[in-house]
């Protein structure tokens, strides 16, 4: 009519150079990334805020206890963790057995065979354990073996010995369950039943030592997180049993001069993350005898609140991990030393 009609829409097509259509085409995907990260940067911080809380404050719908992780290097371990995480008791866990208090003041020595291979042998073993200044026995009676013609225990023979040492020497006994079915006779001879490294995930067992009121010996799987491992306790408490023992026994690396590299930094970690008492295993830990020594020194100025150390009459002869074995003589030349580093550190042997 009186105005300038609007071009056709082939010219205005026409109009819009390859240059232009370029650019407003290159700037819808980065208008979509910049709104995708910052949707991503929004909920990363919802979960940032939603973990940063006071030490003791509980998850807003179970009443959870969760993980002081306020100050620097303290990251969350697992955000589902409650009834191991140290919030839900700051005093700390003391599991007592006969006596023998693992958790407080003072460092417990766990020590003995690997595997149970003669009353001879376990209960001289037992003696030089009792002599030394050890509070606890160790000895397997089921041994899981990577090869299945390795020598695999005495099994119900060999917790008939392991009962016979603790009647002897008066010195509580932990063995390793490895099957639930064992479960009844492993209680009847041990006061602590250990969970081996390659069941610490075995969830059917775990939740049948849980339903137990015995205390556990939780060994960490040799490719297991810190997260993880803490879960597994956390399915053993959830059945009822809050006796649980933390074991770090060294994890599997590309290392190849030991045979796994110890993780001493895990004591540490574990002992802020959690209330339950934490061991250490410088025997497993590199499978070498002549540094179980200065881990096991090492393992104590870390905080560890035991030690589980594999000792042998004869290792160059035992039928199973002599080569990470101690013989008696150098259990009692290591003891003073260990009492030395507790004693530097405001502790003592328990």
């Amino acid at each position: 009519m009186g105005g300038r009609s609007a071009p056709p829409a082939r010219e205005r097509r026409a109009r819009t150079g390859p240059a232009q259509r370029a650019t407003v085409r290159s700037a819808e995907p980065a208008a979509s990334t910049r709104s995708a990260s910052a949707s991503l940067a929004k909920a990363r911080e919802q979960r940032a805020s939603g973990r940063r809380r006071e030490p003791g404050a509980t998850g807003r719908a179970t009443g959870r206890a969760t993980t002081d992780v306020s100050t620097a290097g303290g990251r969350c371990l697992d955000p589902d963790l409650r009834l191991a995480a140290r919030d839900a008791k700051p005093a700390g866990t003391v599991v007592e057995v006969r006596g023998v208090r693992i958790g407080g003041p003072g460092v417990v020595i766990i020590a003995g065979p690997c595997a149970v291979e003669s009353e001879t042998q376990l209960l001289a073993a037992a003696r030089a354990v009792k002599a030394g200044g050890g509070s606890v026995l160790r000895g397997g009676a089921f041994k899981p073996r990577t090869s299945p013609y390795s020598f695999r225990g005495l099994e119900l023979e060999g917790l008939r010995l392991l009962a016979l040492a603790r009647a002897e020497t008066g010195l509580p006994v932990v063995t390793e369950v490895m099957d639930a079915r064992h479960l009844e006779q492993v209680m009847a001879c041990a006061d602590i039943l250990q969970v081996g490294s390659r069941n610490m995930q075995n969830f059917t067992l775990l939740e049948e030592v849980g339903r137990c009121r015995v205390p556990v010996l939780l060994k960490r799987g040799m490719s297991a997180t810190l997260a993880e491992y803490l879960l597994a306790a956390e399915h053993v408490m959830k059945g009822g049993n809050g006796q649980v023992i933390l074991c770090e026994r060294g994890i599997r690396t590309f290392e190849p001069s030991t045979r796994y590299t110890l993780d001493l930094g895990a004591v540490p970690m574990l002992k802020r993350h959690t209330h339950l008492p934490v061991i250490v295993d410088p025997s497993h830990g590199t499978g070498v005898a002549w540094m179980v020594p200065p881990l096991a020194c090492a393992a104590i100025a870390a905080g560890a609140d035991g030690l589980l150390i594999e000792v042998h009459g004869d290792p160059a002869r035992a039928l199973s991990d002599g080569g990470q074995s101690l013989s008696h003589g150098e259990f009692a030349a290591l003891m003073p030393k260990l009492a030395a580093v507790a004693a530097a550190i405001g502790r003592s042997l328990a």
